[in-house]
């Protein structure tokens, strides 16, 4: 088994290039406004759904639908299950080994992950960085309304960018 794909049928350097620029083109208001606002524009999911944009945009998984359905679905589910079973606790102040606090907080990160799971096959709205949105929520980093609505306007502004940026580089074919 090979790791690595042939030479040849890698990107050029210059699709490589042209790729990563569109990537963080589709980052950069994000950028602007997590820096000129102090308000969690960019957040680690934001990453993931730049790349699958910005590399396979001809991807079903990289319609707009699917991504704001799937990042919509993770930050109710997020927020069910933390409000539910892990309210005040956060991931960074992880409680002790085998304790309650621990068990809930984990609970609402498995829980959530299992809620959009379920949602997204449900209504056939796949994106799999919506994944770790939920976690994000559901282990209590971005827990309010404020904070789900900041979430929320950030994918949409994602996708506008996506929209707005010309596609250019990789369109590596759906694996």
């Amino acid at each position: 088994m090979n790791l690595f794909e042939p030479l040849e049928g890698r990107p050029t350097t210059s699709e490589a290039a042209l790729s990563t620029g569109r990537t963080l083109s589709l980052l950069a208001l994000l950028v602007v406004l997590a820096w000129a606002t102090g308000e969690p524009f960019l957040f680690p999911s934001l990453g993931p759904s730049a790349y699958a944009l910005a590399v396979t945009p001809s991807a079903a998984t990289s319609k707009w639908q699917r991504t704001v359905g799937g990042h919509l679905f993770g930050v109710l589910a997020g927020l069910l299950a933390y409000h539910a079973l892990a309210p005040g606790l956060a991931v960074t102040d992880i409680p002790p080994a085998l304790s309650l606090p621990g068990l809930r907080l984990v609970g609402a990160g498995f829980v959530s992950v299992g809620l959009t799971t379920a949602a997204m096959l449900r209504t056939d709205l796949r994106h799999a960085p919506a994944c770790a949105t939920t976690l994000i929520v559901g282990l209590g980093l971005l827990t309010s309304l404020f904070e789900a609505a900041i979430i929320l306007f950030a994918i949409a502004i994602l996708v506008v960018a996506d929209h707005v940026v010309p596609a250019a580089g990789v369109d590596e074919p759906p694996q």
